[in-house]
């Protein structure tokens, strides 16, 4: 009951968060949407950076990690932290000058005019809202899963269950999580939810560092905590030493997942956070200290995920993947330390869900109700409401699915992800191509949107976690020789080939857009140019 409680209070000091940025709203939609283009370099960092961190990257890493090893860090932490920076630089730094100069407020609008092709902006909408759902539900079933493991036995010291095991169910959880990020999000906008995501990452990685440190210990079971990691990684030498490399990962498929961390080029989420920057030179410490911080996250989830298969860990054989973290917390930590470890999870966890729904609730009433309808015919506080209100239709429908059988935290991100990547080749064409046409980027969206339903088809929805392409069976076929020198890799390569590969031959078959619209994109200075002046690298 006492973690339970600092849980408790941590979600109530958030919604408290969320009413003193309500405070400072200025009651404009492009306020609510971007924070009127006020955020510094700090803030920029710590609300980047906590946005990029989820479920995914804290309960998702430490499952997969007790079931694949080291390897996992290998897999996606030491790229992200590299590419995740370089798409700050290449594509964040280009799209906020444009932002600023054309008034863009989500990337829609961007294609929209880059491309002079509303219909294109009406079918990139769906494809975006059907990608960042997936990626909600990540956050949503892993603060479910979280709460649920920490509220285990909590209420039998007031004798309200016979059960003395009865734990908060996921789906409660889950919609606990929900109504708070709703609540800050509602409140403050942009503004609210920047706050938040910098107060939660700063909980996070502080929480994070004590986390490793108290589960070393109780794992190591020596006195100081260098002798602990040391004793506790010898143990998994003797019981499990396969963990300690990258056996288990066939290395095409290591290598295949370089391409996953260029997702963050096409989050939607993100867009709107580059936009809200005050200048471009607010760029330069996430650059610089974005890879930094993925070190300091990834490294002892992935540590506590491989220690979590020791004997000394004592957790059930069959342990979803899901609950490893959480469980790992909750048999080491005392009851007050994990109550505030606890906390520093669901940090990370919504500090992405609270971007990610602003984000939609943005696109839907700039992109749909504004455009088609027209803006003058809505007042400022009839645009402010209107994306209140879609927000809160994305959490409802959102925890809706949740309700429904799902997968592991780690797949439902990777393909969520694939799918975000494949449209990167298409956002750096359009920031750098002059040559990009309207049928190259209809060409690029749709082989995406046919080559991820596909391959999501033939992985059983996701359900086979080791499926590849090419398939076994395509190598013995009577056309195997096409495919023959190709090894199996993970989906994102395939889908992000068919993608590049539509994108640059139908483009160069067909027109580019008027000059006239060029010269709007492409000034005396290229983006490059710009992007290097703005980071301080020239």
């Amino acid at each position: 009951m006492t973690a339970l409680a600092l849980v408790i209070g941590y979600l109530v000091l958030l919604l408290l968060l969320g009413s003193a940025s309500n405070l400072l709203f200025r009651g404009t939609q492009r306020d609510y949407a971007l924070a009127s283009h006020s955020i510094g370099p700090v803030l920029l960092l710590l609300s980047l950076f906590g946005t990029t961190m989820t479920a995914f990257a804290l309960v998702g890493s430490t499952g997969r990690a007790h079931t694949l090893g080291v390897g996992v860090y290998g897999l996606l932490a030491s790229a992200s932290g590299i590419v995740h920076s370089l798409c700050f630089f290449l594509i964040g730094v280009p799209l906020w000058r444009l932002g600023r100069r054309h008034g863009f407020v989500t990337q829609v609008e961007f294609f929209r005019r880059r491309l002079e092709s509303p219909g294109f902006g009406l079918a990139l909408f769906p494809v975006l809202v059907g990608l960042v759902i997936p990626y909600l539900l990540v956050g949503i079933i892993g603060g479910g899963a979280v709460l649920e493991q920490v509220s285990r036995g909590a209420f039998r010291s007031l004798g309200w269950f016979a059960d003395q095991q009865f734990a908060l169910p996921a789906r409660w959880g889950s919609l606990l999580v929900c109504a708070v990020v709703l609540v800050y999000v509602f409140l403050g906008g942009m503004r609210g939810t920047a706050w938040a995501n910098a107060f939660q990452t700063t909980v996070f990685m502080t929480l994070g560092i004590i986390t490793f440190v108290v589960i070393a210990q109780g794992v190591g079971g020596q006195e100081g905590f260098w002798a602990s990691v040391q004793a506790a990684t010898e143990k998994v030498l003797q019981e499990h030493p396969e963990l300690l490399s990258r056996e288990r990962i066939p290395k095409p498929i290591y290598a295949s997942f370089l391409l996953i961390p260029l997702s963050v080029g096409m989050f939607p989420h993100i867009f709107q956070h580059w936009l809200t920057a005050r200048r471009a030179s607010a760029f330069r410490l996430p650059i610089v200290m974005h890879p930094i911080f993925i070190m300091v996250v990834w490294a002892p989830c992935v540590m506590i995920g491989v220690w979590a298969t020791t004997s000394a860990a004592g957790l059930p054989p069959q342990v979803h993947e899901n609950q490893v973290l959480a469980q790992m917390v909750a048999r080491f930590a005392p009851a007050w330390l994990s109550g505030l470890l606890t906390a520093g999870i669901l940090a990370a966890i919504m500090s992405s869900l609270d971007s990610q729904f602003l984000a939609l609730g943005t696109m839907f009433t700039n992109d749909i109700v504004l455009y088609y309808f027209g803006p003058q015919r809505f007042s400022e506080r009839q645009k402010v409401w209107l994306a209140r209100a879609f927000v809160a239709l994305v959490v409802a429908v959102s925890y809706a699915l949740s309700l429904f059988p799902h997968r592991a935290v780690f797949d439902m991100g990777l393909w969520c992800f694939s799918g975000f990547t494949a449209l990167v080749p298409l956002v750096l064409a359009a920031l750098y191509w002059r040559g990009l046409s309207r049928a190259g980027a209809w060409a690029s969206l749709l082989s995406t949107v046919l080559c991820w339903s596909v391959l999501f088809w033939r992985s059983h929805w996701g359900a086979n976690k080791l499926y590849a392409f090419p398939e076994p069976w395509m190598y013995e076929s009577s056309w195997g020789w096409l495919v023959r020198w190709i090894p199996p890799l993970h989906p994102v390569v395939s889908i992000t080939a068919a993608s590049t590969v539509a994108l640059v031959v139908v483009s160069l078959l067909t027109r580019p857009v008027r000059p006239q619209v060029l010269q709007q994109f492409f000034g005396p200075e290229s983006p490059r140019q710009d992007a290097a002046k703005a980071s301080g690298v020239c």
